[in-house]
């Protein structure tokens, strides 16, 4: 198997499968990813093959942009390996890793676990945090058209993994159901490391916010 050669063959497939994404889910994002997950797996004991492959692919086909389907992503991820005749013990790890990368909540139970999806789901969770977390989370709420905050609408900490894929509720409340709960659910030394000041980062934005939103400031 030529890794070299299916790594990029992989990067070249997940570009023209995202071209036209939203802003927040496409290929800059991947490759973001993808380079987070290289600089935690330095520090940790893993198959380096199925991590790239896992990051380059993890988001191939959201399932938000696809009616909430989840089964999307991992299909054509699996057809794609194939065709590059990647080992299915390989391409069973990669699916393995996209189907339990999400956070849906973070309210349900996990049945798979490997030092692989830990490193690349710390490395997607990184990008969803600090500055460009930010900046994803009100592309897509101005995406979807969700108004930016609303006093009235407190955010919701308990909702299951399908109240969590169908809410509709105002972007800074993604904050608290989401983005600030990340810190303590990082995998990886590395990736806790790098999430204390990227989560530092976003308390301060809050913070600015809500002086300003009062006329504080």
């Amino acid at each position: 198997m030529d890794t070299s050669l299916i790594i990029e063959n992989t990067k070249t497939f997940v570009q023209q499968k995202l071209q036209g994404a939203e802003g927040g889910h496409d290929w800059f994002h991947t490759q973001r990813v993808y380079n987070n997950a290289l600089l935690i797996a330095r520090g940790e004991t893993c198959d380096l093959t199925v991590v790239q492959l896992g990051a380059l692919l993890h988001d191939v086909a959201d399932s938000k942009f696809y009616e909430g389907d989840e089964t999307v992503g991992p299909k054509l991820a699996w057809e794609f390996l194939e065709s590059q005749h990647v080992p299915e013990a390989i391409i069973m790890q990669v699916v393995n890793i996209i189907e339990n990368i999400s956070f849906k909540g973070g309210n349900f139970e996990k049945h798979f676990h490997s030092a692989e999806l830990a490193i690349v789901q710390d490395a997607d969770r990184l990008d969803a945090i600090g500055a460009i977390g930010i900046a994803r989370t009100f592309n897509y709420g101005g995406f979807i058209n969700r108004p930016l905050y609303d006093p009235a609408i407190a955010p919701n900490l308990h909702m299951t993994k399908e109240e969590y894929k169908k809410s509709n509720s105002p972007t800074l409340n993604h904050f608290y159901e989401k983005l600030l709960l990340l810190k303590d659910k990082m995998n990886t030394a590395t990736g806790k490391h790098i999430a204390q000041e990227r989560h530092a980062f976003m308390e301060t934005f809050l913070a600015q916010f809500y002086a300003e939103w009062e006329g504080e400031k």
